[in-house]
């Protein structure tokens, strides 16, 4: 049996998972890249992406948006602004996000007080079509 490590998934709004696991791979800003127990210290930026951790035969999908990853060798936090696990997610109401996202963008300037915010906005509903439709 693999070695276990906490793992914790924290948003502004909840922890949505705090258990232990024996593998993350995570979406980091350099590429995609994996923790197992005993890795190394470090921190790192998140991407818009797919989170995939696994327990056992128990294998979780969670969709999260941009944050940061703190790894150490027997735990490692997610914090990001926002995550949902997969099942969570509607493909109909993201294609909506992403709409919206990209009609305001096409009207806005980059330096618009709230482009970068609705960039981040736009990446989010394009993780979780991609994810859905996997």
């Amino acid at each position: 049996m693999a070695e276990k490590f906490l793992f914790e998934i924290v948003t502004p709004y909840r922890k949505l998972v705090s258990k232990e696991v024996e593998e993350v791979t995570a979406p980091g800003e350099l590429g995609e890249f994996g923790i197992l127990s005993g890795h190394t210290q470090y921190v790192t930026t998140l991407k818009a992406g797919t989170l995939v951790y696994k327990s056992g035969v128990d294998t979780d999908t969670i969709v999260i948006g941009r944050g940061y990853a703190e790894v150490s060798e027997d735990k490692t936090i997610i914090l990001v602004d926002s995550a949902e696990y997969l099942k969570e997610i509607d493909l109909n109401t993201a294609r909506a996000e992403l709409t919206e996202a990209e009609t305001r963008l096409a009207a806005m300037e980059p330096d618009d007080a709230n482009y970068q915010r609705t960039v981040v906005a736009k990446e989010l509903a394009e993780a979780k079509i991609a994810a859905k439709e996997v």
